[in-house]
């Protein structure tokens, strides 16, 4: 090939190459886009299930959601028996956000605007028998509700102690990871009450399996927080990973058209139930024993400054137990209005998950309420 012509051919592929791969590039997401309208109708009864006729989405999207874990245990101190309940319990929290989908399979963003300034991030899946969604969530309390109570101790130092301000705070953190598979998903669609990627037009039924994992963990081991690791029988950090799964009932309502309203309900048996203590001693017995401590001429702040000055708390090692079987729930409500081309859903969820060991036991609850405004085109 003569310099000339090479240089006609390089020329010509710098003109052309972009228009080729951009039409390759085009050429490859419409077939992506086929392969998702068929999934969406595929085995489905068009005289229950039918696709919206604009395949895309774009949602804005509210969500209120709070967060209460609590743990009991029974001790003794100084040879007077209590019950220490530590409850945690975030301020509910706002958020807005926008998600951006092609039949359901999107990306989304959400942002605090008001309430517990602990972060979130969740993501979902769903199609017309299953649904996937992941929630991770973070957040800190400096006055839990403690509800210490005690035959001996009189009622001013039980309200001391249920009126807790913590200098270090409780920090908790959640990954709670679900699936769901709808057995008669011929008549009875996930999506539609859940993403309103496809439309219910007659009310069904379906019976419904489920998995679900849960991830928890509780930190209060600092210094500043050795009376708190001492009542909780040395227990200062708690661990927890727990598989559970379950089988359970959900059913789609269309009183009117365009309306719908899913209601579900499923009982989890907890099979993997895996804790990890951290355990730790501390000097609380010895500065107790301090007779500073019960001196009458002793003012509150130099009682506060002399204990917590000195208490400190060291590692006792950590252990791995598996508990037994536990039972907990998953419940959950949609109420969805479908327009011509924009819609309007509202629906919560709530989990309750339960651990316990020797003297420590608690249980997790997360609920939050979705709300949004789509427009397809």
């Amino acid at each position: 090939m003569t310099p000339l012509k090479y240089l006609i051919l390089v020329v010509a592929l710098s003109i052309c190459g972009p228009a080729v791969a951009q039409q390759a590039v085009v050429s490859f997401i419409k077939k992506v886009g086929e392969k998702i309208d068929s999934m969406t109708v595929k085995g489905v009864d068009p005289n229950y299930i039918v696709a919206p006729e604009k395949p895309w989405q774009v949602i804005l999207r509210g969500n209120v959601k709070q967060t209460v874990v609590s743990m009991d245990c029974q001790g003794n101190m100084l040879g007077i028996d209590y019950n220490a309940e530590p409850y945690l319990k975030t301020t509910p929290s706002q958020y807005l956000g926008l998600w951006v989908g092609y039949r359901g399979y999107g990306l989304g963003y959400t942002v605090n605007v008001s309430g517990d300034k602990g972060s979130n991030f969740t993501f979902g899946a769903t199609g017309g028998s299953y649904g996937v969604n992941l929630r991770i969530r973070s957040f800190e309390n400096s006055n839990p509700d403690f509800n210490l109570n005690s035959d001996i101790l009189n009622e001013s130092d039980l309200e001391t102690w249920n009126d807790v301000q913590l200098t270090d705070p409780i920090k908790v953190k959640t990954v709670i990871a679900d699936a769901y598979y709808l057995f008669n998903g011929k008549k009875c669609s996930y999506a539609a009450a859940y993403d309103q990627s496809v439309i219910q037009k007659r009310s069904a039924g379906s019976l419904m399996a489920g998995l679900m994992y849960n991830y928890t963990r509780i930190d209060y081991a600092s210094d500043s927080n050795g009376d708190l690791v001492y009542l909780m029988d040395g227990l200062g950090k708690v661990k927890l990973w727990q598989g559970s799964a379950g089988v359970g009932y959900a059913y789609n309502w269309v009183p009117a058209r365009g309306l719908l309203v899913n209601v579900m309900f499923m009982p989890m048996l907890t099979f993997v139930n895996r804790l990890k203590a951290y355990g730790y001693t501390t000097n609380v017995l010895d500065l107790m024993a301090d007779p500073f401590f019960w001196d009458p001429d002793t003012t509150d702040e130099e009682w506060d400054e002399c204990f917590y000055g000195n208490v400190h708390i060291t590692p006792a090692g950590d252990m791995t137990f598996n508990s037994g079987l536990s039972l907990g729930y998953d419940a959950r409500m949609s109420l969805t209005y479908n327009f011509d081309r924009f819609y309007i859903n509202a629906y919560g969820q709530f989990n309750n998950i339960r651990y316990h060991h020797k003297n420590t036991s608690g249980y997790l609850n997360d609920w939050f309420i979705n709300t949004s405004l789509g427009f397809r085109f």
